[in-house]
């Protein structure tokens, strides 16, 4: 039962229909009871066909069976049915209910008004007694209405927490979409500042052992020495990076950043051959993970440019300065050069923006006017939240 409850209440017509049928089979029951009863019939069935589409046109419907109600009143007078009611009549309480609940108060108390009148037309014309049909007939008409008012409300109020419903899942839907890109961003990132780095120092020492292999055996065995030492430590990184993404914990070895792991980048880089000035200044190992993860990623994709776009003779300055509300971070060469490397994909700067933006910082990238290229990073040690 309360399966075929539901499937009626997705299914407003084949409900409605169904009480207009309840009411025409009551209107067959009165039928012998009339002076006319196959008029009685026609105009019973006149009476219950718009109740089957009261929600979908309700105010035509609404018209259509108010007219038919007087008309009917005026042909029962005529015939001299004035003791038989017309069951199809019920259908004035319920077009009333559905204007006030589907429509609006104001269409309702009009039609209130034209029920008044075919009310005391039916008084008039088929001499009932005018205090007890009076008094019904409010009674009767009232409690439609104040049905109408409570059921609608409810009606309004369950449509109104669908919609929010409606909502709340489109927006839990789009943050998890954003999170998914937001992480996606944040591994192809992380990746990159990995592998990137990796593959370029072991790109030039690899270019540096070839040109030294027959002068230089001495160098050139530092150079494939630095090269697997290099993958060695890109894939120990690429691991923790994994296990990072894997668990909620945090591992047992963790990326080395603050000091440290800065000057473990600039002396990665010294060994493949980039002459590198370190100067820091200021607590360095005391600031929050990200903001330290951060610096560690920008010298590294900065020193890893220059190697790869600098020249035969690359050098750089690191610059690292803890002041009062932020973190300084700059990084300048000598210039480029004739270098024998392609140009970079672009990405490297993408993500180092993305990192700085963030971590609600700002960048600047460009070249000086003595022809050096610079990136200078202000990351604040104490974000808005």
């Amino acid at each position: 039962m309360r399966r075929f409850s539901l499937w009626l209440r997705g299914k407003p017509f084949v409900a409605d229909s169904m009480l207009a049928t309840i009411l025409f089979v009551l209107e067959g029951l009165s039928a012998p009871n009339s002076q006319a009863p196959w008029l009685f019939v026609l105009l019973g069935l006149a009476l219950c066909v718009p109740i089957a589409f009261r929600r979908r046109h309700p105010v035509l419907a609404a018209a259509t069976i108010l007219g038919l109600s007087i008309m009917t009143t005026v042909i029962s007078s005529w015939i001299g049915d004035d003791t038989v009611t017309h069951p199809g009549q019920l259908g004035l309480a319920v077009m009333l209910y559905t204007l006030v609940a589907y429509v609006g108060r104001k269409p309702a108390a009009f039609y209130l008004v034209g029920l008044a009148v075919d009310s005391a037309l039916a008084i008039w014309l088929l001499h009932q007694d005018i205090g007890t049909t009076a008094a019904f007939i409010t009674l009767f008409y009232a409690l439609s209405w104040i049905t109408a008012e409570f059921l609608g409300a409810r009606r309004l109020y369950d449509e109104e927490v669908a919609a929010r419903l409606a909502v709340a899942e489109y927006d839990r839907d789009r943050r998890a979409e954003e999170a998914v890109a937001g992480e996606r961003t944040r591994i192809a990132r992380e990746l990159h500042d990995v592998v990137a780095h990796a593959v370029s120092v072991m790109v030039v020492q690899a270019d540096g052992a070839s040109y030294a292999v027959r002068r230089n055996p001495d160098g050139a065995e530092r150079a494939l020495g630095n090269i697997a030492s290099t993958g060695r430590q890109a894939l120990a990184e690429l691991r923790r990076t994994v296990a990072l993404l894997r668990t909620e914990q945090t591992p047992a070895e963790m990326p080395q950043h603050g000091t440290a792991g800065v000057a473990k980048v600039v002396d990665m880089m010294r060994d493949a051959g980039l002459r590198v000035e370190l100067e820091m200044t200021g607590e360095l190992d005391d600031i929050r993970p990200a903001l330290s993860l951060g610096i560690h990623r920008v010298v590294q994709e900065s020193l890893t440019n220059v190697l790869r776009h600098a020249g035969t003779s690359p050098r750089a300055r690191v610059r690292v300065r803890r002041r009062d509300e932020d973190v300084l971070v700059e990084i300048t060469d000598n210039g480029r050069g004739s270098s024998q490397f392609t140009q970079g994909s672009g990405n490297g700067l993408v993500g180092m923006r993305e990192r700085v933006a963030v971590l609600q910082g700002n960048l600047e990238t460009g070249r000086e006017p003595d022809g050096s290229w610079r990136v200078r990073a202000e990351l604040p040690l104490h974000p808005d939240d």
